[in-house]
């Protein structure tokens, strides 16, 4: 017996339907309102606590989510042409043998990393 993979990822909102409705326009993720499973790529997932003092995302917030991708530059393209602020630093790309990320947030402040794994590249 053991675990196959992440069955979903739920969060508190203020406005669940307009977040909903955020990530599926924006970022393609979730599925439309009535249906409740969004099938996915399968690929590589990441499962790792960070120290409570971290500074890999901000320390007021519980979690970040990883969202894998395979065209950085044109998400962090539309991102920008709608207004998201996104960030970039050479530092996270230094190990091209695991991929590129930048990071985004939701309309809610939620952190978002969007990885490009070296595959994809």
């Amino acid at each position: 017996m053991a675990v196959t993979g992440i069955g979903g990822f739920f969060f508190r909102s203020k406005d669940p339907e307009a977040l909903a409705a955020w990530y599926l326009e924006h970022l393609g993720v979730g599925a439309p309102p009535g249906v409740y499973v969004w099938p996915q790529q399968a690929g590589p997932t990441v499962f790792s606590p960070f120290r409570q003092d971290s500074d890999y995302f901000a320390a007021d917030k519980a979690f970040m989510l990883n969202l894998r991708v395979d065209d950085l530059d044109g998400l962090i393209a539309h991102m920008r042409e709608i207004g998201v602020e996104v960030i970039t630093k050479p530092e996270w790309d230094a190990m091209p043998e695991v991929g590129r990320f930048a990071r985004i947030h939701d309309p809610e402040g939620n952190p978002i990393e969007l990885w490009q794994p070296a595959a994809a590249s």
